[in-house]
């Protein structure tokens, strides 16, 4: 019997979806690297078509087999249309014309918008009043994290601040529409395979159409070192991950994971670049983490569970 959704995440999730919050926080490590010399569109599209290739070749090895089935098919280009093609372009489009502090708080509105689509769409995953408090909680712990200096970046220009909310809400309905996959018998590797494929298959034409990198200068071996990065690891290995935890534990609970980048891109920079942690970072943390317990439910749980226990 397959587990149950809108329910506590085990250890295991847990690990994953910190796991998953890695691979992305250091997405931006490797994406740094990669502006300087390459355009935004030839970046998402190098970014998707190595991690197919990639994950088509595990597939083989391991023995798995890639469907052939035409509903399968409409399913992967509508991934990978809602997770990869909408927000990438919309979310890249809108960061030119918004700070990246700015575009990373629009982002981590991800959850708030799950909620609510999942809510609608969905009979297993409602809002509940600690969930609700919980997603709130951990936003606003992400624009602490960011500082409200970055709202002073935002610029006049209306539209961009939408085109990355645009992006987040594309991700939210890429959450919840990806459950479809347990129900069609697709297994986890299968459907970041498909759906990272699918997206290459729409990527690299409007690359093609709209960067025309063959004008562009040959990349150095730093930038083709961060372009496997980001596809090997932040792509291929993260969809893996990402797909499990939905399967399992639902799309609200697996993006979580937006509150945890900005946390893991900090830890990063304070481990790797000896970067300091101001007072912000670390109200920021204890808000994030309190919106996580929130959402997970787990401790109040137990508080309530410890309540009843001691009353006379």
């Amino acid at each position: 019997m397959a587990p149950a959704i809108n329910r506590s995440m085990t250890v295991k999730e847990w690990i994953m979806l910190v796991s998953l919050s890695m691979l992305w926080g250091g997405s931006f490590f490797f994406t740094g690297v990669a502006v300087k010399e390459l355009p935004p569109l030839t970046i998402a599209a190098v970014r998707v078509g190595l991690a197919a290739i990639i994950l088509n070749a595990v597939i083989q090895s391991i023995g798995l087999r890639m469907p052939r089935d035409r509903q399968v098919w409409a399913a992967f280009f509508a991934m990978g249309l809602l997770n990869n093609v909408i927000p990438f372009s919309l979310i890249v489009w809108g960061q030119t014309r918004v700070a990246s502090g700015v575009a990373s708080v629009l982002n981590a509105t991800t959850p708030l918008w799950t909620v609510i689509v999942a809510n609608v769409l969905t009979a297993d995953e409602k809002i509940t009043g600690p969930r609700t408090l919980g997603v709130i909680a951990g936003f606003i712990g992400v624009a602490a994290m960011i500082g409200p200096e970055a709202l002073n970046h935002l610029g006049y220009d209306i539209i961009a601040p939408f085109a990355v909310l645009g992006g987040a809400l594309s991700y939210a309905f890429a959450g919840v529409f990806g459950r479809r996959f347990r129900v069609l018998g697709v297994v986890p590797t299968l459907t970041a395979a498909g759906q990272v494929t699918a997206s290459t298959v729409m990527l690299v034409p409007m690359a093609l159409a709209v960067d025309r990198p063959w004008l562009l200068e040959t990349p150095s071996l730093h930038t083709w070192a961060a372009l496997i990065g980001i596809a090997a690891l932040s792509t291929a290995l993260a969809y893996v991950l990402y797909f499990h935890i939905l399967a399992t534990a639902g799309a609200t609970n697996l993006l979580l994971v937006t509150f945890l980048i900005p946390v893991s891109a900090i830890i990063l920079g304070a481990m790797v670049l000896g970067e300091k942690l101001g007072a912000n970072d670390f109200l920021g943390l204890m808000l994030i983490g309190t919106g996580l317990a929130a959402v997970d439910g787990r401790p109040f749980n137990w508080l309530q569970g410890s309540e009843r226990a001691i009353e006379p």
